[in-house]
């Protein structure tokens, strides 16, 4: 009897290890892709670090910050295997101009829809531009709202940190006192 209480303990032990290891701070909540299909942000993954940039149409820095990471994506993808989402926070009336206004700027990136903010809600967005970065498994490394030329450079030394497997307490540091 005490050698199958012991072995169902393990056994139920094991199972809140691996719940505890599966577990991603990417929330999962249900939005659209730009051309209006269903998409869960459980599908957000990558073999290398992942940027969640939340945005609107209406928002100029939000703009031009995504021109500007446009710019180095091709780039730093062949150097750290990042892959950003770009989610679009315009609400249910303003959603129709987004994928023209995509479609025009020609971005490289993914773009994602949260016309009711459901997924803005669950990540505690508040503002934006709103950039967070996570790594290949889905663990929040850094987040940052606002956004000011030359973030770019100090995102892309947190990509990089992430992409090695490096702890980006340092830099984040370095950043802060920038």
């Amino acid at each position: 009897m005490k050698k199958y209480v012991v072995v169902i303990l393990l056994v139920a032990f094991a199972g809140v290890v691996s719940a505890q290891e599966t577990q991603r701070d990417i929330k999962s909540v249900d939005i659209k892709d730009i051309n209006g299909a269903n998409f869960n942000t459980s599908q957000i993954l990558n073999d290398g670090p992942i940027v969640i940039d939340f945005w609107a149409t209406w928002c100029k820095p939000c703009v031009k910050e995504l021109m500007i990471l446009d710019d180095y994506y091709i780039d730093w993808q062949e150097e750290t295997g990042v892959k950003i989402y770009a989610v679009s926070i315009d609400d249910s009336q303003s959603m129709a101009k987004v994928a023209p206004f995509v479609n025009g700027k020609a971005w490289e990136y993914e773009i994602l829809l949260d016309p009711n903010g459901d997924f803005k809600r669950a990540m505690g967005v508040i503002n934006v531009p709103h950039t967070f970065v996570f790594d290949k498994d889905g663990n929040l490394m850094y987040q940052h709202s606002s956004f000011t030329e030359g973030d770019e450079n100090k995102l892309h030394k947190i990509i990089v940190k992430v992409a090695n497997g490096e702890s980006i307490e340092e830099t984040i540091d370095i950043i802060e006192q920038e």
